[in-house]
Formats: C-alpha cells, sequence, structure tokens
C-alpha cells in the first residue's frame, strides 16, 4: 500500500507539471502532505518530516538566491559585453566563425544561469547576421541552446541545485567532477560547430542568401526594436570604468567555489555584499538591482524549499524505499544494476514529455533508490541523469527561455524540435561516453 501511494503521489505531481494546470511548488507540497495523509501518518509526524527536508536543502537555497543576484549584477554592468562584441565583430562575413563564435557568446552570457537572459542578449546580437548570411536561425537556436545547456552544469543554473537537494549534497561540490565534462564538452561543440558552419555554408552555396521562408521582415524589424530597447534600458546600468575590477571579483568567485574552502552560499553572499555598493553606490540604485534579479531568485529558492518538503515527507513515510524495494522486486535482474544508465540514454526524449522538476525531484529520487540498493553509488547515478538529460534543456517545449527564444526570432517550436532534436540527443550520448572515459560515471 506504501508503494502504491508513492507511486501516485508522484505520478500525479507529474500529470499536474506537465498539463500546466499547477506551479510546481503547489504540487511538490500539497500533494505529498495528501499522500502522508493517506498512509495514516498524523500532522505532528508530517512536520516533523517536513523539517527534516527543509534542513536537508537551505543551504542549496541560500546559494541559488545570492548566486542568481550577484550574476544578475554582473551581467547588468556589461562585465562580458567585451568578449561579446569581440565575438562578433570577429565572425563577420565567415559562415563557420559565425557558428563558433555562437558557442563561445552562448557559453559566456549564461554563465548566470538564466535562459531568458541567454537569449535576450544572443538573439538580438546574432541573428541579423545570420540572416545577411542566409544562415538558418534554427541553427542560432541549436548552438545557443547547445551551449547553454553545457553552462546549465554550474551550481547556481538550476539541474544541479535540484540533484543536490535530491541527494543532500551541496551543489558545489556535485560540480568540481563535473568542470572537466564542462570543459570537454565545450571542446566537442566546437568542433560540431565548425562541422554544421561548413554544412550550412554548403547549403548556402545551393540555394543562396534568401532567407525570407525562415523569417520575415516584420519580425526582423521587430527583433531590431527589441535590441534598442534591451540597450537603452542596460545602457545606464553598465560600468565600463569598474570592468577590470568587476572581472577579478567574479574570477576570485570562481576560483573559491572550486577550492572549497568555505560554503557557496556564504562565497556568493560576500561577493553580492562587494559588487553590489561598489557598482551601485547609491542605496536605491542597490535596491532597484536586487528587485530587479529578485524574482528569478526567489522563485528557484521557493522551488528547491518546495522540493525540501516532497523529499522530507517521500523519505520520512518510507513510501520512496517501498517504490524502490517492490520496482527492484518487478523489474527483470539484468536491467535493474543498468537502470540509471538507460535513464540517462533516454534522459533527451524525457525532455520532451517531462518538466525538469518533474525529472529531477520525481523520477530521479526513485532510480536513485533502486541502483544505490544494487550497489549503484548515489552520485554516480546522479551524474549520469544529469548529463544525459541536462543537453536538452532547450529543446524542451517545458522551457519558458526556450519560448522567449521562439519569440524574437519569430520560429517555430516544431520546426525547432525537428531540427535539433538528434543533434541534441546524439550529442548527449556521446557526452555520456566521455564522461565513462574520464571516470565521472
Amino acid at each position: 500500500m506504501l508503494s502504491i501511494i508513492g507511486i501516485l503521489t508522484i505520478g500525479v505531481i507529474v500529470a499536474l507539471l506537465i498539463s500546466g494546470r499547477i506551479t510546481p511548488i503547489v504540487g511538490l507540497v500539497l500533494v505529498p502532505v495528501i499522500g502522508a495523509l493517506l498512509t495514516g501518518f498524523s500532522v505532528e509526524a508530517i512536520g516533523g518530516f517536513f523539517n527534516e527536508g527543509i534542513d536537508s536543502v537551505i543551504s542549496v537555497v541560500i546559494m541559488f538566491i545570492f548566486a542568481i543576484l550577484f550574476f544578475g549584477i554582473m551581467q547588468d554592468t556589461g562585465l562580458f559585453d567585451p568578449f561579446i562584441n569581440r565575438v562578433i565583430s570577429l565572425t563577420r562575413g565567415s559562415v563557420v566563425a559565425v557558428a563558433v563564435g555562437t558557442v563561445a557568446i552562448g557559453a559566456v552570457t549564461h554563465l548566470d544561469g538564466s535562459g531568458a537572459s541567454t537569449f535576450l542578449i544572443t538573439i538580438p546580437a546574432l541573428l541579423p547576421i545570420y540572416l545577411k548570411l542566409g544562415m538558418s536561425p534554427y541553427l542560432l537556436l541549436l548552438l545557443v541552446g547547445l551551449s547553454a545547456s553545457i553552462m546549465n552544469m554550474v551550481p547556481w543554473a538550476g539541474p544541479i541545485g535540484r540533484a543536490g537537494a535530491v541527494l543532500g549534497v551541496d551543489p558545489t561540490e556535485l560540480w568540481r567532477p563535473l568542470i572537466p565534462v564542462q570543459i570537454s564538452a565545450m571542446v566537442l561543440l566546437i568542433g560540431l560547430a565548425v562541422f554544421l558552419g561548413l554544412r550550412e555554408k554548403k547549403r548556402i552555396a545551393k540555394r543562396g542568401h534568401d532567407a525570407a521562408d525562415e523569417v520575415s521582415e516584420e519580425v526582423a524589424a521587430t527583433l531590431d526594436t527589441a535590441d534598442a530597447e534591451w540597450k537603452d534600458e542596460k545602457d545606464d546600468l553598465r560600468r565600463p570604468k569598474l570592468i577590470w575590477l568587476n572581472a577579478l571579483i567574479a574570477i576570485a568567485v570562481v576560483v573559491t567555489l572550486v577550492w572549497g574552502i568555505i560554503p557557496s552560499g556564504f562565497v556568493f553572499m560576500i561577493a553580492l555584499s562587494i559588487a553590489l555598493p561598489l557598482n551601485y553606490p547609491k542605496v536605491d540604485q542597490q535596491m532597484d538591482r536586487i528587485k530587479t534579479h529578485a524574482p528569478n531568485a526567489l522563485m528557484m529558492g521557493s522551488i528547491i524549499l518546495a522540493a525540501g518538503s516532497f523529499l522530507g515527507i517521500m523519505n520520512g513515510t518510507g513510501m520512496l524505499d517501498a517504490i524502490a524495494v517492490d520496482m527492484v522486486a518487478i523489474l527483470p535482474a539484468f536491467i535493474v544494476p543498468y537502470l540509471h544508465v538507460i535513464m540517462g540514454v533516454f534522459g533527451v526524449p524525457f525532455d520532451l514529455i517531462l518538466s525538469t522538476d518533474a525529472y529531477y525531484f520525481a523520477l530521479l529520487p526513485v532510480v536513485e533508490q533502486i541502483v544505490s540498493a544494487n550497489g549503484i553509488d548515489s552520485i554516480t547515478a546522479a551524474y549520469t541523469m544529469i548529463i544525459g538529460n541536462i543537453i536538452g534543456t532547450f529543446v524542451s517545449p517545458f522551457s519558458p527561455a526556450l519560448w522567449l527564444a521562439l519569440g524574437l526570432a519569430g520560429l517555430e517550436m516544431g520546426k525547432h524540435i525537428r531540427y535539433s532534436f538528434f543533434w541534441v540527443w546524439g550529442f548527449s550520448i556521446v557526452l555520456m561516453g566521455v564522461a565513462f572515459l574520464l571516470g565521472v560515471i
């Protein structure tokens, strides 16, 4: 009965998230409470499970909130503008160079972990070049999406934080072994960009430079307007005279995180407390910057807290353990030790039917419980599922940032999925192989 109620609890959460009827917070909080009551636990006991769950994720919440605020302010100051402008100037006129430059710009702009800001910066800057050269805008979305997905492995971007909450591990500790994977992935992506650039160059030679069938003049005009508004809005926030000082702060943050001498949340607290008054001396300016970036920070923080409640109740009631035991009894014995690998291989297709929250908060805990009972390290299982899934972040219709990108570029979701899906899925499988060779999984 315990496992049946547990499966129903997870199934209802996944169904509600897929249907879009509720926010992740509502589903992760209310549904497990109802499930726990049905299993016979008292309200007092459920409160205890809640406290245990919250205690396990509070450090992750602190890191998320202050990391998002810090990197948002670094974007505001224009820290990455010189690099972006330089890459754009170097890539003009060469299809292959534009493709490679897209990868570099996508990686740098996604340092803050925000998909929305990544697309708001990259699409207005690069789409006019793509149109002028006759390159497919869908290639732009593919390359930026892959580049941003690789950068999504940083602990403040989302997936690693979710996995850390599930495992009760500091996201920064999860991230450090993934750094070689990220570096390898960027090298592979540059190679893929060269290949796709050469392929695009041949296509252009056959078809000519007419891209009117893909992006209309009206969309291009809208894009120019959006780009102008974006630049006007940000110009007052730029701090070009402080760029080297801001760069030193950002580098110090990353080095300290890798070093691991102090908690990651404290690192970002200190960095924010230095960067905010340094760049915006007036109190009203500081409050305005915090108010601007607070919605993203609080959204991620509240989702992680809700996930802590969910995991605390599911673990405290024993539902996760019961599901794992019964699944092991049902599944063929030869599959069980490799279940995490199977889930990782199909991680990108899962992006088409599951939201990120459903994948990490509903699927990962069950798989982790099953394989860990068969001698597989929990961290290994998590890495396999993360690497297999994270590359498909921006091919998923459940990604709000992707809808923003499609709107900016005037493209269609269906065509984007058809153009990008198999490249993305293939890349994720290759990257799992690289992670295996590196000893990460």
